[in-house]
């Protein structure tokens, strides 16, 4: 069965394969005069077909769809089509949903008599589904972006890493359309992907992921890749970004300073709430790095802390200070991860903020940054958050 993928939610047979002395000949859906379980029933004879040659944007069930991944864009997980469901629709047949169950399977197992005593499994929507298509013989068949855009990169991390490396390649290359997207994904991804997606990768292909990464993150990603190319892919990032990996690069990746994101957003004394929620505005720095700002003396020294949403509630006129938190909470790059841990979850920290030993600001530590280090290798699978279905 050939259906066209493309043309809404729920594609539409167009077509049959059907082999005639050993050759395959296309039967189009003009020339079916029954489809049930039992067969199909031709309008025409078989040896009148013409030859069958695949076109852009047609899939073959069997061979391409049934017993492979599929996308479950609501669920985001990954789904396996043991069983394509099919129904007649204002006289069209199409593709309406899979089941992912092990039933069809038993089903199958079974005697025919007896085939019907096994109930259907819950039936996943098509509308709801991306099936992989790399694999299609067809060029033009692509992921579309606008589908994977609607997942949190973290889930498009997931289902990367649940699937197998063939169709992680197929997301990743998806998500390459959109630069910015297909960097949040690769911070959210294991050290184990990370590396396993870009290896095949040219030094400018892996320049331009890391330079749209966080520099913390993309600091952590270089030093993996293999030890001759690290030199060359730095060279290759832009003046900023590859001055602040080579700063990172300084520092043990189990200290304050191997964990920091040297971006952050800072006002100078004697500034104002107004002034303050300016600088925000104007920074380019990551949203869960740009809710606190830090507080320097006019030498550069960082006086307190302040939560954004504080200067939202503050007079505009008033000075900065008198909703600054003072004397924060802060440590110096040499401090361990265990340091940083303690420290974050004594005072309630989201964020902390990392000084130089004249109390410069260097860069700050969000939590996430300190959970990645200290929960093991794997945590998700481990503790059952893999997208994966059998």
């Amino acid at each position: 069965m050939i259906v066209g993928l493309g043309d809404g939610p729920y594609p539409p047979l167009t077509g049959l394969v059907v082999t005639v002395s050993g050759k395959d000949r296309f039967a189009h859906m003009h020339d079916v005069a029954a489809l049930a379980h039992d067969g199909v029933r031709l309008s025409t004879r078989a040896e009148t077909l013409g030859p069958f040659e695949r076109r852009p944007g047609e899939v073959l069930l069997v061979k391409d769809v049934a017993g492979r991944h599929l996308i479950h864009l609501k669920g985001a997980r990954l789904v396996r089509a043991n069983e394509i469901e099919l129904a007649c629709v204002s006289g069209r047949w199409v593709v309406i949903g899979v089941d992912p169950s092990s039933r069809p399977m038993m089903r199958r197992l079974l005697p025919r008599s007896a085939r019907d005593r096994v109930e259907a499994g819950g039936l996943v929507d098509w509308a709801e589904i991306e099936p992989f298509v790399a694999h299609v013989p067809t060029a033009r068949l692509r992921i579309p972006l606008r589908q994977l855009a609607r997942l949190h990169p973290a889930q498009l991390a997931d289902l990367v890493e649940a699937a197998s490396h063939e169709e992680g390649a197929e997301i990743i290359a998806a998500v390459g359309g959109d630069r910015e997207l297909e960097a949040d994904v690769f911070e959210e991804l294991d050290m184990e992907h990370q590396v396993e997606f870009l290896r095949s990768r040219s030094d400018e292909q892996v320049a331009r992921v890391l330079t749209a990464m966080a520099p913390d993150d993309a600091v952590d990603l270089l030093e993996e890749l293999d030890q001759e190319r690290r030199l060359p892919i730095l060279q290759l990032l832009p003046a900023v970004p590859q001055r602040k990996l080579r700063s990172l690069l300084s520092y043990n990746p189990e200290t304050a300073g191997g964990l920091m994101n040297p971006d952050f957003v800072s006002v100078v004394l004697p500034a104002t709430a107004a002034e303050a929620l300016d600088t925000v505005k104007a920074s380019k720095v990551a949203p869960q790095a740009a809710g606190v700002v830090l507080v320097t003396d006019p030498v550069g020294q960082l006086l307190g802390t302040v939560l954004v949403v504080e200067l939202l509630r503050a007079d505009p006129a008033a000075a900065v200070d008198t909703v600054t938190r003072l004397e924060p909470v802060a440590l110096t790059p040499d401090a361990d991860v265990h340091e940083v841990s303690r420290a974050m979850s004594d005072y309630n920290l989201a964020v902390l903020p990392v000084v130089d030993e004249q109390g410069a600001p260097l860069g700050l530590i969000s939590v996430d940054d300190v959970l990645e280090r200290l929960l093991p290798d794997g945590w998700r699978r481990q503790y059952g958050m893999s997208s994966a279905t059998g």
